[in-house]
């Protein structure tokens, strides 16, 4: 999968991924903030503003002209906001890719942010905050934040506070939205069966008046912790749903492709070693897997379980106790291939669409700030060894790395925090 990147001069950096004989054609316009760029007053903003941006522009100055005109097109369209990056995507018939440009590049350049539909969009945005508190599996990884990084931007929910969420006004919004919607912190993605030049094209005509204002900077994480930490959130439930974290590094430290084959050896596919042995041999819950979630400035190694609320800290004592093997014994050969199959795989098969690859490379920009291809990545993760993942995981599984977050029907909060340690 190749793929174009040109700066141009203003700072605006434009990826094109070419797909011959692709039908569709995917336009995501990304800018580099997210909560991680938020003060505390500023909760949730980057996130509500991505809801209206759709609510009128200078060119399509009505609510619902934007989608409207979108599905005339047979498009799909969304935005989507992270610690790190604000998205806005529209992806159609390739006959289409110019009125997408036009449409996407509006609605980022030039919303109007009408007064009349802050209290109206803020009464959407806090249904989707009521939503994810009623799902104590979402909710979890908001505990897991807090716990792990306090009351600063990385500690925080992205969709912000109820009391933040009712007191922006329309000069939050545009204040806001001059800082940081800047050519140097804007990326403008097009995967498709369109040319490299056809692209800029677009990019120079829509894009010519985009602020060239200096880019914001964020925040540096912290990294303070001796011991292992608990952190619960009461709530009645049948399960118990857990995050236990442990502090790793950054997307561009040189251990990153190490870490992903510890995440699949532990909790990716159906013969993971949590899956056989919570699921298969215990029957203690239905879901778990083990990620590794990179930032620019911290990362993180996570397992995340559903599990029988009678069995909890059962539970904790396995997940210990498999971290734990990994820092004693090797890998064997046969599982260390199987696994490297299972993501290199997988890793194709996620990239089979033009707004997978879009992502894909969206991402790599902001957080990693190296582009490489499937390939290289795949390289990458084959040169791999029994050794190097003994030794990630020595470096990870210990007690002043070790977080746990739980959301659910806790009665032994005490037996919980004496069995988190490694012993």
């Amino acid at each position: 999968m190749n793929f174009k990147k040109t700066t141009l001069s203003n700072g605006l950096r434009v990826i094109t991924v070419p797909t011959k004989g692709n039908p569709a054609v995917m336009v995501l316009v990304m800018v580099e903030t997210g909560s991680n760029y938020e003060t505390k007053a500023q909760n949730g903003l980057s996130h509500f503003l991505e809801h209206m941006c759709f609510k009128g522009t200078l060119k399509r100055p009505g609510e619902g002209d934007i989608p409207k005109e979108l599905d005339s097109l047979g498009a799909q369209n969304n935005a989507f906001t992270s610690n790190e990056m604000t998205g806005y995507y529209a992806k159609a018939s390739k006959k289409h890719f110019s009125k997408l440009f036009d449409i996407v590049s509006d609605l980022y350049l030039n919303p109007t942010l009408p007064k009349r539909d802050i209290e109206k969009e803020g009464g959407v945005v806090l249904e989707e905050l009521s939503m994810y508190e009623d799902k104590p599996e979402r909710t979890v990884w908001d505990i897991l934040a807090k716990l792990m990084y306090g009351d600063v931007p990385a500690g925080r929910s992205i969709i912000g506070t109820r009391k933040n969420i009712k007191s922006f006004t329309r000069a939050d919004f545009v204040n806001y939205r001059n800082k940081h919607y800047v050519a140097p912190a804007t990326i403008v993605i097009v995967a498709g069966d369109v040319k490299e030049l056809q692209v800029i094209g677009e990019v120079r005509k829509n894009f010519k008046n985009i602020s060239t204002k200096r880019k914001s900077t964020k925040p540096k994480v912290v990294e303070k912790q001796k011991s292992p930490r608990l952190l619960i959130q009461q709530k009645k439930t049948n399960q118990n749903h857990m995050v236990m974290a442990f502090r790793t590094f950054n997307a561009r430290d040189r251990r990153i492709p190490a870490l992903i084959v510890l995440s699949e050896i532990l909790g990716k596919g159906m013969s993971s070693r949590l899956f056989y042995k919570l699921r298969d041999e215990m029957g203690v819950c239905y879901y778990v897997r083990a990620d590794h979630n990179q930032a620019t400035n911290y990362g993180t190694f996570t397992i995340a379980v559903g599990a029988n609320v009678s069995r909890t800290e059962e539970v904790v004592g396995v997940l210990l106790e498999e971290c734990k093997k990994l820092t004693e014994t090797l890998v064997s050969e046969e599982e260390l291939q199987k696994v490297k199959e299972h993501h290199v795989g997988n890793l194709h098969m996620s990239l089979e669409t033009t707004d997978a690859m879009a992502e894909f490379y969206a991402g790599q920009e902001i957080i990693f700030r190296k582009l490489k291809t499937p390939q290289e990545l795949e390289k990458e993760i084959r040169k791999v060894t029994a050794g190097d993942v003994m030794k990630v995981a020595k470096d990870i599984f210990r007690n002043d790395r070790l977080n746990l977050a739980i959301v659910g029907d806790v009665s032994r909060q005490k037996a919980i925090k004496k069995a988190l340690s490694f012993k």
